[in-house]
């Protein structure tokens, strides 16, 4: 059975954009046609200044929020990365096979890294190593699969070049995964910046509609969206940035093309309006069930603490095959009395 990896990263509340590009394609497809793992990525949310509350705080809503778009526990693991040791143990491993050039190349590192010099700091070294936890994060479990937006596919190529080094040098050891985007709304961008993705780390919160918005806060920011100039309601993702967003949030929410629904529209307002009701209709069960899960939260406790039981019992395996491969002594147990 193919298996599938996937994580989130709680640094900031989860986005429509998540739930439309990733979420809703794990819990109406992934769950139900592989061995799907989904966890919570809180050990990347340390890369950089953070509020130790905050992370937790949001490490239970992103947990909840998986559950609540429709993540069956019954038919998927999901859990949280740092209470599955395995991952911080490959992710070293892996650092001893990765190289400082590869780490320097990658799209997070070069882009703050600058920017921290200039103001006369640096970044965390966690933050040039991370990638390489993210590849143990999906080696660990023998991920056929990693389902990803186009931002991330950086960071699976790597995952397969570190699993090839690893293979050739110290025999087959991981499957070597491959980056499965989404076909529709892979990237949900800003609506105050139509050319700029709508991430859950972005402070312009006109721009980003979040899981949990009030639908009337919802509909506001949908109608408060930058569009173009002209009249026309064309789909050119190239020259018509705002307007084509627009007809991919309805595309995605309704299950229409976006490229034959602006034909039926002579205004934005009349697309605006209904973009915004199809977005609030997509997140209405996806609210009623997070209030549920949070009046039980013994529930949600229950879940992630099997979930890691799981996950741990399907990596352990694979790392310690990797600890013997790389030439590392394995543990020797205790001799059990003779009685």
């Amino acid at each position: 059975m193919t298996r599938v990896f996937s994580g989130v990263k709680p640094t900031g509340h989860l986005t429509l954009g998540n739930y439309l590009g990733a979420m809703r394609r794990w819990a109406e497809v992934d769950q139900h046609r592989s061995d799907a793992l989904f966890c919570v990525v809180d050990l990347h949310a340390l890369t950089v200044d953070h509020d130790p509350a905050r992370v937790l705080r949001l490490s239970r809503q992103t947990a909840t929020l998986l559950l609540a778009s429709g993540l069956d526990p019954e038919l998927c693991t999901v859990f949280l990365q740092s209470h599955v040791d395995e991952h911080t143990r490959l992710s070293y491993l892996l650092e001893c096979v990765a190289t400082d050039g590869e780490m320097r190349r990658m799209i997070q590192y070069k882009e703050k890294a600058p920017r921290e010099r200039e103001r006369g700091g640096s970044v965390r070294l966690s933050l040039l190593t991370y990638p390489v936890l993210m590849a143990a994060d999906i080696l660990a479990y023998g991920a056929d699969e990693v389902p990803v937006g186009e931002d991330q596919t950086q960071h699976v190529e790597l995952t397969r070049d570190l699993a090839v080094r690893f293979n050739q040098r110290y025999g087959h050891t991981f499957v070597v995964p491959r980056a499965t985007p989404p076909e529709v709304a892979a990237r949900v961008m800003n609506l105050q910046e139509p050319t700029s993705k709508m991430g859950k780390s972005d402070d312009s919160g006109p721009g980003i509609v979040y899981l949990l918005d009030e639908p009337d806060v919802v509909r506001k920011k949908v109608m408060r969206a930058v569009t173009d100039s002209g009249q026309d309601v064309e789909y050119d993702r190239e020259a018509r940035p705002g307007v084509a967003n627009l007809l991919e949030i309805l595309g995605a929410c309704t299950g229409a093309d976006p490229e034959a629904l602006a034909g039926g529209y002579d205004s934005y307002g009349a697309l605006k309006k209904d973009t915004a009701e199809a977005v609030v209709e997509t997140l209405r069960p996806v609210q009623a069930r997070h209030r549920e899960l949070c009046a039980d939260p013994s529930y949600v406790d229950g879940v992630l603490r099997r979930g890691a039981e799981k996950a741990r019992a399907v990596a352990r395996p694979t790392v310690d095959a990797a600890f013997r491969a790389i030439g590392l002594m394995p543990a020797v147990p205790e001799p059990v009395p003779v009685r």
